[in-house]
């Protein structure tokens, strides 16, 4: 099309156009904003400053932490801005960091949830040697392979989906960029793109899927052959708050990505993106610390 227009900004779906709803979900998305941060921050204070929980799965725990920061301050604080300056824009550069961003952070943390999955099976199933398996140059290798996998993932789904020209509009239905409501808006037939990005989602996925799900038969195996009940409870406790989080991370996605397409703007959309953007990050830290002794030992001393 030679008349095409060339997109310069995007208009994020806001919550309201009234303006007192839009200081309502100010303040509400601040007060989640806060305690993510804070949760966050309080579980990296805690792992760097308590010797004792300089062990492996404290340090892939950080590191969730450390991403699950970056996950929220890419999405959230911009709508905060918006709302706040009864705005919707978001420029076209901002709209690819904030693609680019959110799908590092998330893919790696898919990637390192898969990592702490395995974690658990070499200390549960082979606990005699776990130190040797799980050294400090192990788990940095697989820390930094999780991060550059989430890299190479979101620049190629990044780069395809903004190589595509848009000009069927350029309201997203979403209160962030995010590559579905993108490809809705491209001029030329996405088909391709779509089907690409499917593809490569669906292989990256099932992958660390088949690998969590694979550690946690091998775990179950194990812990039913501990003849103790008090171990088997012990051992069950270590794995249940990964469980509760890899489940809260893929359901909420799943949701997202699977549910009907629609061109028109949508609550369910919104309520979807806060699902999956807002709540996950927030609930992390809470859920790490609720069955874990050692973790409230250490917030603890750091509080008080």
């Amino acid at each position: 099309m030679s008349n095409q227009s060339t997109v310069t900004e995007f208009l994020l779906l806001g919550f309201s156009d009234i303006r007192e709803l839009q200081i309502l979900h100010f303040v509400v998305f601040l007060v989640l904003y806060l305690a993510t941060l804070m949760g966050n921050l309080l579980i990296i204070l805690a792992i760097a400053l308590d010797r004792r929980l300089h062990t492996p799965m404290y340090f892939f725990l950080g590191n969730l932490s450390i991403l699950d920061l970056g996950s929220i301050s890419v999405t959230v604080p911009k709508s905060m801005a918006n709302s706040l300056l009864d705005t919707r824009v978001i420029s076209y550069p901002a709209c690819v960091a904030q693609v680019l961003l959110y799908l590092l952070f998330a893919s790696t943390d898919l990637a390192l949830l898969t990592v702490m999955a395995y974690d658990r099976y070499v200390a549960i199933c082979h606990p005699l040697h776990y130190e040797r398996v799980m050294n400090w140059g192990a788990c940095v290798h697989m820390a930094t392979s999780a991060w550059i996998t989430g890299f190479v993932y979101s620049a190629l789904h990044t780069g395809n989906t903004f190589r595509l020209p848009f000009c069927h509009s350029n309201v997203l239905n979403q209160f962030f960029c995010e590559i579905p409501q993108l490809l809705k808006l491209a001029c030329s037939n996405s088909y391709l793109s779509e089907l690409g990005l499917l593809a490569f989602s669906a292989f990256f996925v099932l992958n660390c899927f088949v690998l969590i799900i694979v550690s946690y038969v091998q775990i179950f195996k194990s812990v039913l052959r501990i003849p103790s009940e008090q171990g088997q409870h012990k051992a069950f406790s270590t794995c249940l708050p990964h469980l509760i989080v890899v489940s809260l991370f893929l359901c909420t996605g799943f949701v997202e990505y699977l549910k009907p397409n629609s061109r028109s703007a949508s609550g369910l959309d919104l309520m979807m993106g806060v699902l999956y953007a807002v709540v996950p990050p927030m609930l992390n830290p809470v859920i790490y610390s609720m069955r874990n002794k050692e973790i409230k030992a250490a917030l603890k001393k750091l509080t008080v």
